[in-house]
């Protein structure tokens, strides 16, 4: 059995020793320099104040011209080429300028790219020779699934001294995602080597999911191997501990012996970050769920008067279903905003509060569950937390929690009993996305810093040794 264990950990580390040493030495860069995403406050600092006046139509006849069923959401922007509506269903976006209701999805890199360079006034950033390229296929920033909807893409490259370079919606006309040249060179050697990114591969999720997946669970078994093998080997004379091996081996020993707590939890909870519902529950509602809060809206009956209703300086209005009532979303900066009912026969109609109420989320409790406790509003250093940065309640109903975005009325996660496990046992163990740890945000990055160095030193005496294996494997075959 030993030597079986043995031959195990030996190989298994010899394939796997250098992809150890880039998950932890990456591990680290990726704490300061995460991948680039999208940011609330740079789309709204890059956004021009709405012009109320070019606005021919009402959000009810951007609705209606669409022709789109189950309309969720109806959100009209200022673009660099007018007011814009962009009518939301569940797999269906549509935008539509609010002027005439026509078509206003953007067809060439010229109007792109004046989009670009009106949004990046706005950003005072600096635009000397700004070039556009439409992406007619991914790439390594816009992989992701989330930008589907998006596609095809318009790359513009401001030529500023940060290189930022700004993408463009065709769809929509938005300015989905920022990047600078300092994140992309440190997200190669952080991010898309971690989570082994490289863009031929992550375009074909499946594959790409697959593949880490089967990579990382044989990492984690020769984790588990050399655990038991380095357990098994100690010696015991009297009170003193006796490593049976000497120079090199002793060290990779040793460390791995005082490593081995961490190496097991970060190499497991990695593989579980490549999860997606094979073990644990996704969080994702179901489809009847977030129907449930949202309800089935008359876009009909919105008042004809909307228009003239919204506040002076709005960025963006947002109107919105959330039990089977429309509300009016002024927003005025990405932290900013205003709620109101759209019904004018209400009592609420003159309600202008900046987020949903505890009250609004309990009458649509009875839509998810038939038992629901009170709504309670989610601390930011909460340990279950969907966004910390979003104002967000949470209906408890039986084991099942859902968490509801107290500024849009959007259901964003539903948290069973196998979700919150999933919490502890992949961003505790992984990122040390603790509540304690959280509020001590340098003491977290000493640990993460700390623990993940010690992993690479670890990591290069296996690479070490199994160089030293194969050199001798060849010259006996010589």
């Amino acid at each position: 059995m030993m030597r079986a264990l043995i031959l195990l950990h030996r190989w298994l580390g010899v394939a796997f020793c250098l992809l150890f040493a880039m998950w932890f030495a990456t591990g680290i860069v990726m704490h300061f320099v995460p991948f680039p995403s999208p940011k609330e406050a740079d789309r709204f600092a890059g956004s021009a104040a709405l012009d109320v006046s070019l606005v021919g139509h009402g959000p009810a006849e951007a609705v209606a011209a669409a022709g789109i069923n189950d309309v969720a959401r109806v959100r009209l922007l200022q673009r660099s080429d007018g007011p814009v509506y962009l009518i939301e269903a569940a797999s269906v976006r549509k935008a539509l300028r609010a002027a005439d209701l026509a078509e206003a999805a953007v067809p060439s890199e010229r109007l792109a790219l004046a989009i670009a360079i009106d949004y990046a006034r706005h950003r005072r950033l600096a635009s000397t020779v700004a070039q556009a390229e439409r992406l007619e296929s991914y790439d390594q920033w816009t992989v992701s699934g989330a930008y589907d909807h998006h596609r095809p893409l318009f790359r513009i490259a401001l030529g500023d001294i940060l290189g930022t370079e700004l993408y463009v919606s065709s769809t929509s006309g938005e300015v989905v995602l920022t990047t600078t040249r300092w994140e992309r060179q440190w997200s190669y050697v952080g991010s898309v080597a971690h989570w082994i990114y490289p863009t031929a591969l992550r375009s074909h999720p499946a594959a790409w999911s697959t593949s880490v997946w089967w990579l990382s669970f044989l990492a984690l078994i020769g984790a588990l191997s050399g655990s038991f093998v380095g357990t098994l080997r100690i010696k015991i004379y009297g009170w003193r501990p006796l490593l049976p091996y000497s120079g090199l081996q002793a060290w990779h020993h040793g460390l791995g012996l005082a490593c081995m707590l961490f190496v097991l939890t970060w190499i497991f909870s990695g593989w579980l970050s490549m999860d997606s519902g094979r073990l644990f529950s996704t969080g994702r509602p179901t489809a009847a769920q977030t129907l449930a809060v949202s309800g089935r809206p008359d876009w009909e009956k919105l008042s004809t008067d909307e228009l003239q209703r919204v506040s002076r300086g709005a960025k963006e209005v947002e109107w919105f279903a959330f039990g089977g009532r429309i509300y009016r979303r002024e927003r005025f900066a990405a932290d900013r905003q205003q709620l109101a009912v759209t019904e004018a026969h209400t009592d609420s109609a003159s309600r202008a509060d900046a987020l949903l109420s505890a009250d609004e989320v309990n009458a649509i409790a009875g839509r998810l569950a038939p038992a629901c406790n009170p709504a309670v509003a989610v601390a930011s250093t909460d340990a279950y937390a969907s966004l910390p940065d979003t104002p967000v309640f949470r209906l408890v109903c039986g084991d099942d929690w859902f968490e509801i975005d107290a500024a849009s009325g959007q259901l964003l996660e539903k948290l069973d009993p196998s979700r919150r496990a999933y919490r502890w046992f992949y961003g505790a163990l992984h990122t040390f996305d603790i509540p304690a740890l959280l509020r001590r945000p340098g003491l977290r990055t000493a640990l993460i810093v700390g623990l993940c160095g010690c992993g690479f030193v670890f990591s290069l005496t296996g690479v070490v040794m199994a160089w030293r294996r194969l050199r001798s494997c060849v010259e006996r075959s010589r």
